[in-house]
């Protein structure tokens, strides 16, 4: 007779270690406020440019990454900053990249949208849609070669899912047997167009067999089940089975960057899936199995705070690059 008990206790809670939970529940806290952090500081003027928020889905960053060490790699995209700080990045670094400031993990000359911490094995965040498909099947395919047994995951969202790099870097990946898991972010909406106005399938995941590769769809605002799909797709990998698809079904409270208005959507539906807030529903599953009580959430949530003001803090008074050095450690010098 199957354990029925043990049946309904969700994979994370029988999977991982009280202290991997604490700190898979601190670092969505902190990709929380993070992205707030960030906004604010946009709003008040100290950070310029534009950005792409990724509030509200931070079951995806972070259940993702639980399988992988920093030997694995990532490749991002333009709504990066969860996958930075899943992969363990220092958010001090991470906001004077923002500030445009030499301590930054690019010093300042990448960006929001150009982050790299590749000590962590991130490989960078990518400014074009699909960028990052084609760099994860080389990074794989680098690791097949060397036999370094490393995984890379490739971070896309759904609007990428149409981009020609999409479908060359699947096929090659599939061809070749590469240790390579695509996890695509569903979150409804590239730009401004609702996924089911581009997108032929019902499921993006559906695209896998076309390729020869397992494809799953999972809720991508439930951690456990997130960590679940996406941790046996790498250990597929890992174990020389080749690349795996992964759609994580989510989405983005904000708009797109901060100079959408977010007409196309209305207030209904924003507020739909803001009432399943994948941090609710992480913090409802270890208090439900005794991982964290009330009490030690209060105290990681005042941590976050603290390290959040700590880091704009950080990134304010750091230095910027000198005018006659702008020009150094960025790849293309026209001056020269």
């Amino acid at each position: 007779m199957p354990d029925t008990a043990a049946e309904n206790i969700p994979f994370a809670v029988r999977t991982y270690s009280a202290e991997a939970l604490s700190e898979a529940f601190r670092k969505m806290l902190l990709i929380r406020k993070f992205e707030e952090g960030a906004e604010a500081c946009y709003t008040r003027g100290q950070i310029h440019g534009t950005m792409h928020l990724s509030i509200g889905q931070e079951a995806s960053a972070v259940g993702a990454c639980m399988g992988l060490s920093d030997a694995d790699k990532i490749t991002s995209t333009h709504r990066g900053h969860g996958h930075c700080i899943a992969k363990g990045a220092d958010v001090a670094r991470m906001f004077a990249e923002f500030f445009g400031k030499e301590t930054g993990y690019c010093k300042g000359r990448g960006g929001s949208m150009h982050i790299a911490d590749v000590a962590k094995g991130n490989l960078g965040a990518n400014g074009i849609v699909g960028g990052g498909l084609p760099i994860a099947v080389g990074a794989a395919l680098a690791a097949k070669r060397l036999c370094t047994g490393a995984v890379t995951m490739c971070f896309f969202g759904d609007g990428a899912n149409n981009e020609g790099a999409f479908h060359e870097a699947l096929n090659m990946a599939s061809v070749w047997a590469l240790p390579v898991v695509f996890v695509c972010e569903n979150n409804r909406y590239g730009m401004s167009n609702a996924v089911e106005k581009s997108t032929a399938v019902a499921s993006i995941a559906d695209r896998a067999p076309a390729y020869s590769m397992p494809g799953t769809s999972v809720d991508g605002n439930d951690f456990s089940a997130v960590a679940e799909a996406v941790e046996a797709a790498v250990s597929s990998a890992r174990a020389g089975e080749g690349p795996s698809l992964v759609e994580l079904v989510t989405y983005r409270w904000r708009g797109h960057s901060k100079s959408d208005r977010n007409r196309y959507r209305s207030k209904e539906e924003i507020a739909e899936w803001m009432a399943k807030d994948p941090l609710a529903g992480m913090s409802a599953m270890l208090l439900e199995h005794g991982i964290l009580s009330e009490g030690d959430m209060a105290e990681i949530s005042a941590s976050v705070e603290r390290e959040i003001e700590d880091a704009i803090e950080y990134a304010r008074h750091s230095a910027g690059p000198e005018q006659a050095e702008i020009t150094r450690y960025v790849y293309t010098d026209l001056a020269s």
